[in-house]
């Protein structure tokens, strides 16, 4: 079984790290700053020693010069200084040694007569010169001393280090899991989700971060809900469409095995076939524009489109003496954005229903310059009460307005899909007969 490390697991070794070595960090900037100031305030505490203690020093060696032996110097007696610990020696030019504390272990002060600090093994020395006698006070002090200052001082901040590490890390840990439930919260109503409920997921209180998450997840749902909405219908429009044209095309090619394959009801079927044909390309026409998954947004040329689209039906015999252009003769010509193709068959869905039930009256496909693409025919038209309900789907008013039930309502999906306004006036401005569909799309 593998293993899976926790978020909060994670997120509370990577903070002790980071405390821990921040923490380290600064114990050794600490270190090296005490180490400073502890060499700093030594070396001042010996200065003044020192020179407090010259003249006291030189006093003694007058008081006591014909006790000075020939080869050796003179001890001071014990109480001379109050200073503890403080060994000292006074020697002149010639390096004799003429003073020296009772205290001072041999070779202690093994450095040159030069004012100022000398380092040796285990003494830190100080040599200053009488301003007005040939004599030298040397004053040592052990460089254990400083050491174990120092020491005492890192031992102070890395104890509390050891001491509060493990209670940090169990207190983030805590935190951490405190602060994540909202994550496993959204994680469990993820998982509760299905095909049946995609729904939004309501979390309220997350964190800005989490907050943009639960959004995407949201935003996935709804186009999910969509995706599913459009399956559902396409399966709804292709029960309900295709339904009749192929109980009509069964019925026609059985009659015509009855009968011994008459013309008649061959061409019958064969016309049921084409509805069945047509009302298929409707249905896909409709899914992808519901879908809106594949709609572009390009630039689009009103006028080549609306071209395109005459085009297509001045090949066909039915249409070459009805359908006229009409385009702006301004330039440029005007401009939007969106799907050239999803555009085409909606223009092309509305010219194709004006064709069939305007009767033999003309059909004008119009572009203007305020990005507008109108069809107009001098048809009989629709009534106020229909005009309301075109865009409905699978509504027919008339066993022949077969065209209506899907027609209108691609054209309808495709206009919202493009931000654009679908308007349908019955009759026109202007005539006393008719129909007119506008769609208004924005500008580029």
């Amino acid at each position: 079984m593998i293993h899976r490390d926790t978020l909060a697991g994670r997120l509370t070794r990577t903070l002790v790290l980071w405390v821990g070595g921040v923490w380290i960090l600064s114990v050794l900037a600490v270190a090296w700053y005490v180490d400073h100031e502890i060499n700093y305030n030594f070396d001042n505490e010996l200065v003044e020693v020192s020179h407090r203690m010259f003249d006291i020093a030189v006093e003694e060696i007058d008081r006591r010069r014909p006790e000075l032996p020939p080869g050796g110097p003179l001890i001071a007696p014990t109480p001379l200084f109050h200073d503890a610990a403080v060994l000292y020696q006074v020697v002149d030019n010639d390096d004799r040694v003429l003073l020296r504390s009772a205290e001072t272990p041999p070779n202690t002060f093994a450095v040159p007569n030069t004012p100022g600090f000398a380092n040796l093994e285990a003494w830190r020395i100080y040599t200053v010169q009488h301003p007005t006698r040939a004599l030298f006070l040397q004053v040592a002090d052990p460089i254990g001393d400083r050491r174990r200052a120092l020491n005492r001082t890192l031992f102070g901040l890395l104890v509390p280090l050891a001491a509060v590490l493990p209670l940090l890390a169990f207190l983030l840990r805590r935190i951490a899991r405190g602060e994540l439930q909202v994550l496993r919260e959204l994680a469990s109503e993820v998982a509760r989700r299905s095909g049946a409920d995609l729904s939004p997921i309501a979390l309220p209180g997350l964190p800005r971060e989490l907050s943009l998450v639960g959004d995407d997840i949201n935003r996935l749902l709804q186009r999910l809900s969509h995706s599913l909405d459009v399956e559902r219908a396409l399966a709804a429009n292709a029960a309900h469409e295709l339904r009749t044209p192929l109980a009509a095309a069964r019925l026609r090619l059985q009659t015509a095995l009855d009968h011994e394959l008459r013309r008649s009801d061959v061409l019958a079927a064969l016309n049921a076939l084409h509805t069945l044909a047509h009302r298929a390309d409707k249905l896909l026409q409709l899914s992808r524009a519901e879908s809106g998954a594949s709609l572009t947004r390009l630039k689009v040329d009103l006028v080549q489109l609306a071209a395109t689209v005459a085009q297509e039906f001045w090949q066909e015999t039915r249409a070459r003496d009805r359908l006229d252009l009409k385009v702006p003769e301004t330039e440029p010509a005007p401009v939007t954005m969106g799907d050239f193709d999803a555009l085409a068959i909606a223009l092309r869905n509305l010219v194709e229903n004006s064709l069939r039930y305007a009767g033999e009256s003309r059909v004008l496909i119009q572009v203007t310059a305020d990005r507008r693409l109108i069809v107009r025919d001098t048809g009989p038209g629709v009534s106020a009460a229909e005009l309301h309900t075109l865009q409905q789907r699978h509504m027919r008013h008339t066993s022949e307005r077969t065209g209506y039930g899907l027609g209108m309502s691609i054209v309808a999906t495709i206009v919202a899909k493009h931000n654009a306004r679908l308007e349908l006036l019955s009759p026109p401005p202007d005539a006393q007969s008719g129909f007119e569909a506008r769609i208004v799309l924005p500008p580029a």
